[in-house]
């Protein structure tokens, strides 16, 4: 990738438990197991991160079929999950050092 290429991330727009709407950037994406994770960063309405702190949500199918996030809720695959993509900015943040 050219270093003067800009790179327009992926906005999700999500509903918390309370009705409001928050924007988040996709920062990586994985599939585990035969499922798909997406790690995902808050931003603002510029689409600027607002913490540097990530949220892990699973991909699955709402009963329309339509394609929904989901928390995970199993602890043990969400460890697992975690662990899979500290793995992966570790070495994308080692690279980018070097």
């Amino acid at each position: 990738m050219d270093n003067n290429e800009t790179f327009d991330p992926e906005i999700y727009t999500l509903t918390d438990e309370e009705g409001n709407e928050l924007n988040f950037a996709l920062i990586g994406s994985l599939e585990h197991e035969g499922a798909e994770y997406k790690a995902l960063v808050p931003v603002d309405e510029n689409g600027e991160e607002t913490s540097e702190e990530y949220v892990i949500l699973k991909c699955g199918v709402d009963e329309n079929g339509e394609a929904v996030l989901e928390t995970i809720e199993d602890d043990e695959e969400f460890d697992t999950v975690a662990d899979i993509f500290d793995d992966e900015f570790a070495d994308i943040f080692y690279d980018d050092e070097n």
